[in-house]
């Protein structure tokens, strides 16, 4: 009755109802609760709707946060300070993790045993670590240096995520393209599916430019959905050119066909995360141009589309946090790929776990749920990259729920509106995804000497 405490199996308190989980599984599945538990706390330490309930609903509210030395009002719990001092304490509990899982090799070693259970104790650790960023001397120099510390390690999650969809990509048409060698239904697919992912980066290109450009004006958003729709036409010649097939035979439209619909998504979201532009009409009032006339409609109920949308961005962030510590993934983040002839066709290539192979030789049952010990022979993913990609992640989340440079103005509730910072981040993101995805067309023949297998 202790394995939730002190075990290994994360879930094996559960309900005999439950499907059978592993071992890996359900402790990446432990810290990822405990990380949207965190940001589930920052989102609601930058809303100011939510404390304005708390003082209005709460008694004796204002006698508890004298109680708790947090200010007459617990303003000392609100706004983005409060923010970054609890996403220091998650950095430094995941930081201190990367440093303790360094070079374990398996599962059978003390470090491995913590790594993998002590829920109750590491969350413990992670409340005290939190709670006592509040009481580091010398705030202002501490937030003035970490807000750097933030930006750096937050750009440095961006470019994880761009690698990751690139590599994604490169995966796709490896596995599709190892299924039409032997079936021509994978050619039909891969064919679909490419023209697919072209037209909706199409209509996307025209759709911005006739909602978010005017005859008068707009001279950014041309220039940008100019320069981004010809980077997309760039990569897709290059793809396909004789120089890059000769070397890589496995390039494809169908790589260049992910990475123009989301450098169009990319563009999309800049050009709304961006400050609206206004001119004096003929009345002598100022109006907004350069954005949609329904989009003021879209927005009227704030705290729905705030909503949405950030649960939308932060299970993105899980997503790459937990994809990103996979063999194929981690191995591509430095430049390795599997060769095409390994690759068994599937439509649900992605979602294939680590391990399958012997997973089923060790199944034991503690408590309700089975849990299968997938990693008896060794582990199946690197725990210091986990905890260093979760250490990134809590940097990103805290910069992003911020606002990133324009935190004093900062609210949940106005997770959409435009700021430059944003704008310009997405912008170079856009930027990036698009040079690294060239750099593996191009690296083969930059180094002919090297062996790549994309």
């Amino acid at each position: 009755q202790l394995a939730c405490c002190c075990g290994t199996a994360a879930c094996s308190l559960c309900c005999k109802c439950c499907p059978k989980i592993k071992q890996s599984t359900s402790t990446r599945f432990m810290y990822a609760l405990y990380f949207i538990l965190v940001t589930i706390i920052c989102c609601v330490m930058m809303s100011t709707t939510v404390a304005n309930e708390m003082k209005m609903r709460i008694p004796f509210y204002k006698e508890m946060c004298k109680g708790i030395q947090a200010g007459e009002m617990c303003e000392k719990l609100v706004g983005y300070s409060a923010v970054y001092k609890v996403c220091f304490g998650m950095a430094c509990f995941f930081f201190l993790f990367f440093l303790f899982t360094i070079k374990i090799n398996s599962s059978k070693s003390c470090r491995a045993y913590i790594h993998n259970g002590f829920w109750l104790i590491k969350l413990i650790v992670l409340a005290a670590m939190c709670s006592g960023a509040f009481f580091i001397p010398d705030q202002d120099t501490f937030l003035n240096a970490w807000r750097y510390v933030g930006a750096t390690g937050g750009c440095l999650f961006i470019v994880i995520q761009l690698i990751l969809l690139v590599e994604f990509a490169h995966k796709w048409n490896k596995n599709w393209t190892a299924g039409a060698n032997h079936k021509q239904v994978w050619s039909g697919l891969l064919a679909l599916v490419t023209l697919i992912l072209y037209s909706i980066a199409v209509a996307a290109l025209v759709l911005m430019a006739l909602f978010y450009t005017r005859s008068e004006g707009c001279m950014y958003n041309k220039v940008l959905i100019g320069v981004n729709g010809g980077l997309c036409l760039f990569v897709s010649l290059v793809a396909i050119s004789p120089c890059v097939q000769n070397r890589q035979p496995h390039s494809g439209l169908l790589q260049s066909g992910v990475i123009s619909c989301y450098v169009m998504y990319l563009t999309f979201s800049a050009l709304s995360s961006k400050p609206p532009e206004t001119i004096l009409d003929e009345n002598h009032r100022n109006i907004t141009i350069c954005v949609p006339e329904f989009s003021q409609g879209l927005h009227r109920d704030e705290n729905l589309v705030t909503g949405l949308g950030t649960t939308i961005l932060f299970g993105c962030i899980l997503y790459s946090c937990l994809t990103s510590t996979t063999r194929s993934s981690s191995e591509a983040l430095r430049g390795i790929y599997a060769t095409a002839e390994t690759e068994v066709a599937r439509c649900c290539f992605c979602c294939v776990p680590d391990g399958d192979a012997d997973a089923e030789d060790h199944i034991e049952k503690r408590g309700g749920q089975t849990v299968v010990y997938d990693e008896k022979k060794g582990t199946v993913y690197s725990y210091a990259y986990f905890h260093f990609v979760f250490f990134l992640a809590s940097l990103y989340v805290m910069m992003t729920v911020t606002h990133w440079f324009h935190y004093e103005s900062a609210q949940i509730e106005k997770f959409f509106s435009g700021t430059w910072s944003i704008f310009w981040i997405k912008m170079v993101s856009c930027w990036v995804c698009v040079c690294l995805y060239l750099w593996t067309l191009i690296a083969p023949l930059c180094c002919p000497t090297r062996e790549f297998s994309v």
